[in-house]
């Protein structure tokens, strides 16, 4: 062979390597994902050249597909796709789809599975969004104390009799956020960050690509269970967002407030208030003149704006449906509302705790013959490990807690309640030791470590499990892993949340100078992550799941987040004909 025959071969190999390495042709769902029987989807068929629909061979199981497709033939200038929406596979088993064009062949496979018949009544699943292992023990050295080396008191969820690690990585990312994690949970399927019931494809619609049937729409669909939303972020955040919407993009924070009210549900709880009004409304955030409170009203809702207004509603026999919202945007957490008074508490001085809104939704949902299905979301956790503020994460991780005890009381007598809690994914964090203010030296000279760490001496916490001091003498030294610039002082931020970095010139973001005006030695921090991040981030570590109740024994050993929508529709009879 000839060496400008050899360069002609090369050439030849790099452009087909090239070629296939461009390719942005798909099938939705992916390969090996795993589908409820019964369950609702959209498949859809993305080539890279464009076609005429007869072009195009689809088979499921070497069968044709008889149903109508929607079909685009140069879908955002990328080639032709074909879709079909709303489809179910009632039999159990593997299927195979495949697509072929004149130029392209593809094929995925998927695993259908049936669930077993309904072992329990009722399911709670509580969220601790962002909860990492450091929250949990920050929090049970606040609320219970140790002394020589044992806990003085578990918290509602260490004593739950199941545990599993849970994997919490999207279909486009190791690192996930709380739409496609939370994702995960609702629907059985991976999707990619900052999207929520649907798979993401090349459509440049937000609302337009392929869709997957949420858990909430599965039970309303085929049972008469009622269905509660409960959390103290906004109601269009993530979380509660990903048990009802199908969107691209988390921040279409509109259409998932109309998605709250389209789902249903008979109890929905939290902050967002700014999504429901009208836009001639002041506050409101919307850019249209939906009236969404007035909706609810005449619905049937008890609507609610307070906590003494949500507590007599839920203890009325006659309630069957409530919403209520109790803040325009995120929820005051339990250190400020309990004992700071800061943030947003004087302006909004009636906001229910997360316990409130758990009793409230279990006295409401419990009224009902038929069973319920029950989400709480902590989601301050995480709102609070973002900046860096591991204080309030950890005081809303005691009332995480108080909320699971709750739940827990409740299945003393309603033992066929299956109750969940876990992350939706983690941050970073660990406790490294005691900061100890008697210790002489720079500011990092009294944190001390191994055996001279001893104990922090915050005091004993009142009956909610609560210290009424935390800027003590001696300390939790909690670091995070990953965190812009910023001024570590050591000291609870007793002025409001923490906010570690403001942009500088450049738009890049700089340490919060405002720290070390307020703590002369505190020590300059040089971020360990990208320029334009003001906060810390997620992280890839696995969640730690606790569950009890029937069904809860498949929680075991590590375990993908969409298995935790397998374990819940399995143990409701969802995936039976």
């Amino acid at each position: 062979m000839t060496i400008f025959r050899l360069v002609r071969v090369a050439f030849a190999c790099f452009a087909f390597i090239q070629s296939f390495q461009l390719s942005a042709a798909a099938i939705y769902p992916i390969e090996s994902a795993s589908i409820l029987a019964g369950s609702k989807f959209d498949i859809k068929i993305e080539l890279d050249d464009v076609v005429t629909l007869e072009d195009v061979t689809v088979r499921l199981n070497s069968k044709p597909i008889a149903r109508d497709a929607i079909f685009i033939s140069n879908e955002s200038g990328k080639g032709s796709s074909i879709t079909y929406r709303d489809v179910q596979l009632n039999r159990a088993g593997k299927y195979v789809l495949s697509a072929t064009s004149p130029k392209q062949s593809l094929q995925v496979s998927w695993d259908v599975y049936k669930s077993g018949p309904r072992r329990v009544k009722n399911v709670i699943l509580f969220i601790g969004d962002g909860m990492t292992i450091a929250n949990r023990t920050s929090a049970r050295v606040l609320s219970k104390g140790i002394y020589e080396g044992r806990y003085q008191g578990k918290l509602a969820f260490d004593d739950m009799p199941n545990m599993a690690l849970i994997g919490t990585s999207g279909s486009d990312s190791l690192i996930t956020d709380s739409a496609n994690s939370m994702s995960a949970y609702t629907t059985g399927h991976k999707t990619a960050v900052n999207a929520m019931g649907v798979y993401v494809s090349r459509a440049e619609d937000n609302l337009s690509h392929p869709k997957v049937e949420t858990i909430v729409e599965i039970i309303k669909r085929n049972t008469k269970m009622s269905v509660g939303i409960v959390s103290d972020a906004e109601l269009q955040d993530a979380t509660p967002g990903a048990m009802v919407s199908h969107t691209r993009r988390r921040a279409d924070k509109s259409y998932i407030a109309e998605q709250l009210f389209a789902s249903g549900a008979e109890v929905i709880l939290g902050g967002g208030s700014a999504y429901f009004y009208p836009q001639s409304i002041k506050g409101s955030k919307r850019k249209d003149e939906k009236d969404l409170i007035g909706q609810f009203k005449s619905d049937g809702y008890q609507v609610v704006f307070t906590k003494e207004q949500l507590m007599s509603a839920s203890n009325s026999n006659s309630t069957k449906k409530v919403f209520g919202v109790f803040h325009p945007d995120n929820m005051d957490g339990s250190l400020d509302r309990f004992f700071l008074k800061k943030n947003t508490v004087e302006q909004y001085p009636n906001q229910p705790d997360l316990t409130d809104m758990t009793k409230s939704a279990i006295d409401v949902l419990s009224k009902n013959p038929n069973g319920f299905f029950l989400m709480v979301e902590a989601a301050l956790i995480d709102k609070f490990n973002h900046p860096l503020d591991w204080e309030r994460a950890a005081f809303d991780t005691i009332m995480l807690s108080n909320a699971v005890q709750i739940a827990k009381d409740f299945a003393k007598t309603h033992p066929d309640t299956l109750i969940i809690v876990t992350p939706d994914h983690t941050h970073s964090g660990s406790i490294s030791g005691v900061i100890d203010d008697a210790k002489p030296g720079p500011l990092r000279e009294r944190v001390g470590v191994y055996a001279d760490a001893g104990y922090p001496n915050y005091p004993k916490a009142d009956v909610n499990g609560y210290p009424n001091q935390i800027d003590v003498s001696k300390r939790l030294a909690y670091f995070y892993g990953n965190y812009p610039d910023h001024y570590e002082t050591m000291h609870p931020k007793l002025d409001g949340t923490f906010k570690p970095a403001i942009k500088g010139d450049g738009g890049k973001y700089v340490a919060n100078p405002k720290y070390i005006q307020l703590q002369e030695d505190a020590i300059h921090i040089g971020g360990n992550l990208p320029s334009h991040q003001d906060v810390g981030v997620h992280t890839a570590d696995d969640a730690v799941l606790n569950a009890m109740g029937p069904g809860s024994e498949k929680f075991r050993g590590f375990m993908d987040n969409t298995e935790v929508f397998k374990v819940m529709v399995d143990s409701l009879g969802l995936g039976q004909k």
